[in-house]
């Protein structure tokens, strides 16, 4: 396989970790021979001879055994830096989070603007940005079919937020349109419900508001499940999922709001919402999603930076990142062979 040039788009390098996704993809890549570039939002630029380019690092190893020795090395004095052309690049990455970059809104949208333009000159960008460009809220979950979602309102209006709840028999989960991670997520329920003014006060400060039927089943966890190229990401006999599970009285079971994972047992439950919801992640060019499942219905849909593969691993004990780099690497082969671009959507198949 000929040598890769890829690039990935992170929200800061100061603030990656050594377990998460984005770090162990790179560190998969450099360990097979590729290279990989990690820039940040505020690295692009168009430049007067109309090519998109990027001040980037590289870690300065060919070999790291552990995140962390990758991340020091990326950190580190010894890094490589330097301004790339990213038309250049085989593949550019979207791996950062719009949602961490709300109080400086002009990194929101970096990623996708400057990604469609990478497009034009036949960089394979993933996740497709003009797909993702319709994600940016969690307005683009209520495009999944309605079967495999929770009965839910948007709205910034107090009193069809409070006939929603009652409707519910005084139970819903209230969060913000905007943000990830479980960050201003609220359970109301009988006991909460003389709180509901405050609750809605505080969302609607800023913007709109999710109220959505609780799910039972969400007491016992969810369960994150990867899609890739439209389907179930499975890697020698194994699906990469796991458990999400709450702790104490926390109804978040997102890891860092203090939930634990554990293993998880993929059912058919799981494997019909992910071919329900396939057809529309094909469309949009998704290529690396994760669903997150309760029971027969999806609680959310993660196309921006899905993490776990590395929780995912530790259960299943086999590397994921492995076949995300297969899949770079067939990706780079089809549009060499055949001598053409294909679209985005078209790609996330391949």
């Amino acid at each position: 396989m000929d040598r890769l040039k890829i690039g990935f788009l992170v929200n800061e390098i100061e603030t990656e970790q050594a377990g998460y996704t984005t770090t162990r993809l790179a560190m998969a890549a450099i360990n097979r021979g590729h290279e990989a570039w990690v820039m940040t939002p505020g690295d692009f630029a168009y430049d007067p001879d109309e090519k998109i380019r990027a001040r980037a690092r590289h870690a300065p190893k060919d070999k790291y055994k552990s995140g962390a020795a990758y991340l020091a090395g990326l950190r580190s004095s010894k890094a490589r830096t330097r301004r790339i052309t990213v038309d250049d690049l085989d593949v550019l990455m979207l791996r950062n989070d719009p949602s961490q970059d709300v109080e400086e809104g002009w990194k929101q949208n970096a990623g996708v603007d400057f990604g469609r333009l990478a497009m034009r000159n036949g960089v394979i960008v993933l996740n497709d940005p003009n797909g993702l460009g319709k994600a940016m809220n969690k307005m683009y979950f209520q495009q999944f079919p309605e079967e495999v979602r929770p009965r839910t309102l948007i709205t910034r209006d107090r009193h069809e937020i409070k006939e929603f709840v009652k409707q519910e028999d005084g139970r819903a989960i209230i969060k913000p349109l905007q943000g990830s991670g479980g960050k201003g997520v609220f359970l109301v329920d009988h006991a909460t419900t003389r709180n509901l003014n405050q609750m809605i006060d505080a969302l609607t400060r800023d913007g709109y508001v999710i109220v959505q039927e609780y799910l039972s089943g969400a007491e016992e966890g969810d369960t994150r499940l990867f899609m890739m190229n439209g389907q179930p990401l499975r890697y020698k006999g194994k699906y990469a999922a796991f458990r999400r599970v709450r702790t104490g009285d926390d109804i978040r079971s997102n890891v860092h709001a203090g939930g634990a994972i554990a293993p998880a047992e993929i059912t058919e439950a799981h494997l019909r919402i992910a071919e329900i919801v396939r057809p529309k992640l094909v469309a949009d060019g998704m290529f690396l999603v994760g669903l997150d499942i309760v029971g027969d219905k999806l609680m959310e849909v993660n196309v921006f930076s899905p993490g776990g593969l590395g929780s995912a691993q530790k259960f299943e004990k086999v590397n994921f990142s492995n076949a995300v780099i297969d899949a770079l690497e067939r990706k780079t082969a089809y549009m060499t062979s055949y001598k053409r671009r294909f679209s985005n959507a078209q790609m996330a198949t391949m």
